[in-house]
């Protein structure tokens, strides 16, 4: 989409980190709450662990676009991000 203004629907996150957000935080309630046995409480904690490390490289490529945006100054379009190329922008679709 090169050349498309920057939307406010285009914000730094996707569904998909907010439902991994909404599991994590119920996965800590879960926990807090005490009433877990041993074995479900430690099955539980791996999978925060995972969703949190998700959560993580979401957040940490949103910025890393949110700064590309950034450093464009003026001329602010939306790219296709592509995180394996180094934080450079892929081609647009």
């Amino acid at each position: 989409m090169a050349g498309k203004p920057l939307a406010p629907e285009a914000a730094a996150t996707s569904p998909g980190f907010e439902q991994s957000l909404a599991q994590l935080e119920a996965l800590v309630s879960q926990l807090e709450s005490g009433d877990l046995p041993l074995d479900q409480a430690l099955a539980r904690f791996e999978q925060g662990v995972r969703l949190t490390r998700e959560c993580q490289g979401a957040l940490s490529a949103a910025q890393q676009k949110v700064q590309l945006l950034l450093q464009r100054g003026e001329d602010i379009t939306m790219e296709d991000f592509d995180p394996i190329a180094g934080g450079e922008p892929g081609p647009a679709e």
